[in-house]
């Protein structure tokens, strides 16, 4: 990614591999916004750096619309969106439907109704892009995590409806890690 004057936005940088994708880019000189759902050290060091960090709640719309809200009044361009806002959650019976929710709602609708509401913004930017972090479990499946296997696939099909949705101004890319050691 070059060096442009507009921000990117990375989800979920409190920790992981958000936390170190946040860390490389504000080291390049990039300007940085990150969502947090709990205050970590992370979350800390970040803003110390000179990132600005939003508080997110990606499990509900009415969640994710008041992020976008946010978001749009720090900022009116973004150089690219990384979405890697993310949770393991484990279905148990009795809240297997919650915890559906709950996986879509994260993995798929912030991705979908963030690039959707800030296609805008990017476009003030050049180049601009999109990054979903996905998860090689999509290939395989998981027999303890079906609601996250299930809605990192269904991240995979938006990153290819996006990038024939916004080709070629915006360029939409998905990675998929395995297990990452720090």
């Amino acid at each position: 990614m070059s060096t442009s004057a507009a921000p990117i936005l990375i989800t979920g940088a409190g920790q992981r591999v958000g936390l170190h994708c946040a860390q490389r880019l504000l080291e390049d000189g990039h300007r940085v916004i990150f969502t947090y759902r709990t205050e970590r050290p992370g979350v800390q060091t970040l803003r110390d750096l000179g990132a600005i960090g939003l508080f997110a709640d990606f499990a509900s719309e009415t969640g994710i619309l008041a992020f976008i809200a946010e978001l749009k009044s720090h900022t009116d361009s973004l150089r690219a969106i990384v979405h890697n806002a993310s949770e393991w959650l484990a279905e148990t019976p009795g809240s297997e439907a919650e915890a559906f929710t709950r996986m879509v709602n994260l993995h798929m609708l912030a991705p979908y109704l963030i690039n959707l509401h800030c296609a805008e913004q990017l476009q003030r930017s050049t180049p601009a892009d999109i990054i979903h972090i996905s998860d090689d479990v999509t290939r395989r499946g998981s027999s303890q995590h079906l609601a996250y296997s299930a809605s990192k696939a269904g991240l995979d099909n938006l990153t290819l409806s996006f990038a024939a949705r916004y080709a070629p101004h915006i360029k939409v890319n998905g990675i998929a890690p395995a297990l990452v050691l720090f």
